[in-house]
């Protein structure tokens, strides 16, 4: 898995005055908490940071906080819901071989036998893993598979040392048949007649208030 070095600067004042001031300077608060340690605040680097959390599961190795380095994983992760920067982190340390619930992605590879439509319903599944070797994804082959197929959670080829937290009954993808143009044109009409009967029902009302 990925581990990404990065710095941190201790905060001493707080508040949403000081953490405008810290994000105004190109930096991001973050809390660092776990181990039975007391959360500790401080800031990172914003554009290091950003780059960092486009990877899933990222472990950094954050330094320059009580002379020591950290590993920690993001565990919340606040963006401004318009623009989209980073607002602030919170930060799980972890240490080698200790086991962590997190996501990881599904992934499906290959292509259907034709005729049929597959349906992705689950995109990440909840697993327990060690903290210093999480997996960056799980690949299903869907090679050749016909209509009828379901695939839930349990099914998943997970890597090595790594096991399902999540619902074993998700369902990950199901594979249907093509609808046939007439199915498709009886849609068609059949959504046509419903608006024009509320169409009608809504005037009929209009014309019973006048």
């Amino acid at each position: 898995m990925s581990e990404v070095r990065i710095a941190a600067e201790p905060r001493t004042e707080f508040g949403k005055g000081a953490a405008r001031r810290v994000r105004r300077a190109g930096k991001v608060p973050a809390v660092l908490y776990g181990h039975g340690t007391q959360p500790r605040h401080i800031a990172l680097p914003g554009h290091e940071l950003m780059l960092a959390l486009k990877t899933p599961n990222v472990l950094l190795r954050v330094d320059g906080v009580e002379g020591r380095d950290n590993l920690v994983l993001p565990k919340a992760v606040q963006r401004d819901p318009i623009k989209g920067f980073l607002e602030h982190v919170d930060l799980i340390v972890v240490k080698k071989g200790e086991k962590v619930n997190v996501e990881i992605p599904v992934n499906l590879v290959g292509e259907i036998s034709s005729g049929g439509v597959l349906t992705q319903e689950l995109v990440s599944v909840e697993v327990l893993t060690e903290a210093t070797h999480i997996p960056e994804g799980v690949d299903y082959d869907v090679s050749g598979l016909e209509v009828g197929v379901h695939v839930t959670a349990a099914d998943l080829d997970l890597p090595a040392g790594t096991e399902l937290s999540g619902d074993p009954e998700a369902m990950v993808f199901t594979i249907s048949s093509e609808r046939t143009d007439e199915e498709l044109a009886e849609e068609t009409e059949t959504g046509e007649s419903g608006a024009s009967a509320e169409t009608s029902g809504g005037d009929a009302e209009q014309s019973a208030s006048e």
